[in-house]
């Protein structure tokens, strides 16, 4: 086993083309850590729907350049199979450690392989690449990002022609174009042909984001931003003076890219600790709202004055308060978001006699739903443009929110006073969730494994109505890996994370309001109800 070991881990150095990882592994290999190799060389990285995202590193089970060649050959494999040969792929990337090596592998790949390339002009938010592939009419798209993971992560996320990210079975035939790659010197890769875009792409798209607003909406929201040291600031600003907003109050300690993400242990808004240098800046210059986008500025945040002090709104608060901005102004379309959201969006789109969508996790769901005017999911992505970028996009959402602030500003109201009218109105649907992050991926599999075999009969004192295996899928949803309770007044979802070592727990309970004033009382008693269910589902789940 050792020997066989060390002739992989020799045989992967010999064609490593990154003096970096190559030194890396010749490090290994020289003082013998068996145990650090077994983990590079246990398997490989698994090309899915979220395409890859993993540790930088050498080896197999590691983001590097191998193992984007290698991903980027399977890819033009696929688009060969599909008749594509001669199309047009873009490539953008983020600032993360080796996104710009990453893009331009690929670009080389698929000049090598009779495709035509073209590569954003420097790292740009993840929209923009979402937006080009349609601009461009472009048979297929890469995003070089690992969104709002750990620095020492990067990804690979691949879009096709429709400007959607891939499902299955795309993701399975282009698995299988990877595995077929015997060697690296199999992968023609040329050192030039391909193009570098200029800033009409992003001229473009900013031009698009002025749809979003409506013409002569009020623009008076005074906001703070952080980039969360990623690329969405200069997009963001420009954005935000197209429209005639005013100029946002930067984080400066986060504003500009740095892939070691300096001020965060995990350069994601909803984790602890991540928007403190945002609030220090609200409280220091009394903005209306805070915005905060992820490193790759697909997802945006959003903060409020709440008592004297700040507090970030739940996902599921912003997406339904776009919702409602939206229904207001009179939108029409498919109103769609992923089953762990709040079912608030259902009830508003009823109200408004809109069609009503849900899907599994992940906007390369949510995108393709057919007629979709909006789309958003809990972890903070929001789909506002369809037309425009059928995926998330945290400038658009930033600029509707802001929109929205602007409007209630004029009327002396605030995001919060209009989440309270919709609690009234539709009942307080009060969301959280149990996330459990672990070091060894058999705990979720035990978990998810306990669950199924013995399922909570009542959670909070609740009864459980309906357990529903989603493995099986349902009459309108594919099969996944996730478990969803339906209780009298509430609703669990369990799913193992699809690009973090999570298992996550998405928990809604609906407390009746008969008016503003027992606004107070329901919360408590939401509060109390989303414990007792995080209680009772860590003890049924053993974690």
């Amino acid at each position: 086993m050792h020997d066989d070991l060390l002739a992989r881990a020799r045989a992967w150095l010999a064609e490593d083309p990154d003096p970096e990882t190559r030194a890396e592994l010749a490090g290994l290999i020289e003082a013998g850590d068996v145990t650090e190799l077994a983990e590079r060389f246990g398997g490989t990285l698994q090309f899915g729907t979220a395409g890859l995202r993993g540790e930088l590193g050498a080896g197999p089970m590691r983001m590097n350049r191998s193992v984007v060649i290698r991903a980027a050959a399977g890819l033009a494999a696929y688009l060969d199979g599909k008749g594509q040969r001669g199309g047009l792929v873009v490539v953008g990337y983020d600032a993360r450690h080796k996104s710009a090596d990453f893009a331009r592998d690929t670009a080389a790949v698929m000049t090598g392989a009779g495709l035509r390339a073209a590569v954003l002009p420097r790292p740009l938010p993840t929209p923009v690449l979402a937006y080009a592939i349609r601009h461009l009419g472009a048979v297929a798209g890469v995003e070089v990002t690992a969104s709002h993971n750990p620095p020492r992560d990067n990804g690979y996320k691949v879009y096709l022609g429709d400007g959607s990210q891939i499902v299955p079975p795309a993701d399975a035939e282009i698995a299988a174009g990877i595995e077929a790659v015997r060697s690296l010197a199999d992968v023609p890769r040329p050192d030039a042909g391909w193009e570098i875009l200029d800033d009409s792409v992003l001229d473009a798209y900013l031009a698009r984001t002025d749809a979003v607003l409506a013409p002569g909406s009020a623009r008076t929201a005074r906001t703070v931003y952080t980039a969360m040291h990623g690329v969405g600031k200069d997009v963001l600003l420009a954005a935000f003076e197209r429209a005639g907003f005013p100029a946002p109050v930067l984080v400066a300690e986060q504003a500009e890219p740095d892939p070691d993400f300096p001020t965060v242990s995990f350069p994601n808004p909803e984790e602890p600790g991540a928007m403190d240098l945002a609030f220090a800046q609200a409280r220091a210059s009394a903005p209306d709202l805070i915005v905060a986008n992820d490193p790759d500025a697909d997802r945006c945040a959003v903060a409020v004055p709440d008592g004297g002090d700040w507090r970030m709104l739940r996902g599921d608060e912003v997406g339904s308060l776009l919702a409602a901005h939206l229904v207001r102004r009179g939108a029409r379309g498919v109103f769609a978001e992923s089953i762990v959201s709040s079912s608030l969006l259902g009830r508003i789109a009823e109200k408004a006699g809109l069609p009503h969508e849900e899907t599994l996790t992940g906007f390369k769901w949510i995108a393709r739903v057919e007629g979709l005017r909006y789309g958003y999911e809990e972890a903070l992505g929001y789909c506002v443009d369809p037309e425009g970028v059928r995926d998330k996009d945290g400038i658009t959402a930033a600029l509707l929110i802001t929109e929205l602030a602007s409007e209630l500003k004029e009327q002396g109201r605030t995001l919060l006073d209009l989440l309270d009218d919709l609690a009234v109105e539709h009942g307080l649907h009060a969301t959280d969730q149990l996330s459990v992050r672990v070091q060894d991926l058999s705990v979720i599999a035990r978990a998810m494994e306990q669950l199924r075999r013995q399922p909570p009969a009542s959670l909070a004192g609740l009864s459980v109505t309906r357990a529903e295996d989603l493995a099986q899928g349902t009459d309108r949803l594919p099969p996944t890996d996730g478990l969803r309770y339906t209780l009298d007044g509430a609703r669990v979802v369990v799913r193992p994370s699809g690009t973090e070592p999570k298992l996550k727990c998405y928990l809604e309970v609906v407390v009746p309001v008969a008016a503003h004033d027992g606004l107070p009382e329901a919360r408590v008693r939401a509060n109390d109800l989303l414990a007792a269910i995080k209680r009772d589902l860590s003890a049924a789940a053993g974690i």
